[in-house]
């Protein structure tokens, strides 16, 4: 008996057998992977999230200022660039900078050369505070990666990439 024979069956594979059940008519064999990615990435999210609240920051608000550190000094986007750099709409993004305007963490200036563009920079301390944050959440990615193991994370990267490629071209 192999041993995954042995282990309980997981909350995936119970739906997955209620539903052999109830419909054998269908094959729910794509849960198998779906479901469990999903709630992987649930799972991930909660954990990522954690580490950003350490430093008083939403998910939202540390990817505007990770998505500005890593521009390179003078860490800062026109407003466009950046709603695009961080995947969320202009009107998302205009609540993300005032509140992290308020803090004193980015600031806004109209572009030297249009006056109706407007520019999102890290001020000093919204520099600090990323940096600190994103070390931290570097090692936090480090420790959740050891819970797999090198070989199976090494895997599983080029296999990941592909797939997302595959539905980004959708």
């Amino acid at each position: 008996m192999d041993a995954a024979a042995e282990e309980p069956l997981d909350r995936v594979a119970e739906i997955q057998q209620a539903w052999k059940r109830e419909r054998p008519d269908l094959d729910p064999s794509p849960q198998g992977v779906i479901a469990r990615l999903h709630r992987v990435a649930l799972e991930l999210t909660e954990r990522l999230v954690a580490v950003y609240a350490e430093f008083g920051l939403s998910e939202g608000e540390f990817d505007v200022l990770a998505t500005l550190r890593r521009a390179g000094a003078p860490y800062e986007h026109a407003a466009g660039d950046l709603a695009d750099h961080t995947l969320v709409t202009t009107g998302g993004l205009t609540k993300r900078v005032d509140r992290l305007v308020a803090r004193g963490l980015v600031e806004r200036r109209a572009e030297a050369s249009d006056a109706r563009r407007r520019l999102v920079r890290l001020t000093p301390e919204g520099v600090d505070l990323i940096d600190r944050a994103f070390t931290a959440h570097l090692a936090n990615e480090h420790r959740i990666l050891e819970e797999l193991g090198s070989a199976d994370a090494a895997a599983l990267e080029p296999l990941l990439t592909r797939w997302l490629r595959v539905l980004d071209a959708h």
